[in-house]
């Protein structure tokens, strides 16, 4: 048995109504709306992902740190931009938000975006979400994840409105380690066997912020 069982076996006690728990965020929030550009500091951006990102998509899948980690397959362009529809048509079933990593100045096309974060495996009756993300190269090593995954919680949290947050990534993966860290989010323990990688089942480690944490912004 767990808690997320509906109610005893024998039955709800006084009554059906009793039990019913309302959702955490109400249906429609998401698809009611279109996806938001957000800012970061120093010149940068969150911004959906757009057909002319493919190329930026399919480099990702020629990256070998991203392949290790992310495991995201290689991506032909066609297929590439076909991942991107996905995408926008996850956000209107409210099933994910996905979005590009990308400097401020630009159109949003192209090359000129270096990663990518993503608000998956939604839950809004239960009010909980996974981060997930990656960078190319030419994105790494100026803080810009840690910024994003802040951004991106603290929309979650204030502007979709759920309630917990989660990251995992592999123990060996430190630099995700260090940005989940750095973002606020706690280790609260390690998941043994719990993904296959290509050379292997890794232990994960499981982070997670609630919407009561201390911002870390």
């Amino acid at each position: 048995m767990n808690g997320r069982m509906d109610g005893p076996v024998g039955g709800p006690v006084g009554g059906p109504k009793a039990y019913a728990i309302p959702p955490v965020v109400p249906p429609g929030r998401m698809r009611g709306s279109r996806q938001p550009v957000l800012a970061l500091p120093r010149g940068m951006r969150l911004r959906p992902w757009q057909d002319n990102d493919a190329p930026v998509l399919a480099a990702s899948g020629l990256d070998a740190d991203i392949q290790h980690w992310n495991r995201p397959g290689r991506l032909t362009l066609d297929g590439a931009r076909e991942k991107i529809a996905h995408w926008q048509r996850r956000w209107a079933s409210e099933a994910a938000a996905i979005w590009a990593v990308a400097p401020a100045e630009t159109d949003g096309g192209g090359l000129a975006a270096v990663g990518l974060i993503g608000l998956a495996d939604l839950d809004l009756r239960g009010g909980s979400g996974e981060i997930l993300y990656w960078l190319l190269p030419a994105g790494r090593g100026g803080g810009v994840m840690t910024e994003a995954v802040r951004t991106v919680s603290r929309w979650a949290f204030e502007e979709l409105g759920l309630h917990r947050l989660r990251i995992t990534h592999s123990v060996a993966n430190t630099a995700s380690c260090a940005v989940a860290t750095r973002a606020g989010f706690l280790l609260e323990g390690t998941m043994r066997s719990a993904l296959l990688h290509a050379d292997g089942w890794h232990d994960e480690h499981l982070h997670a912020r609630i919407q009561d944490d201390r911002s870390t912004a």
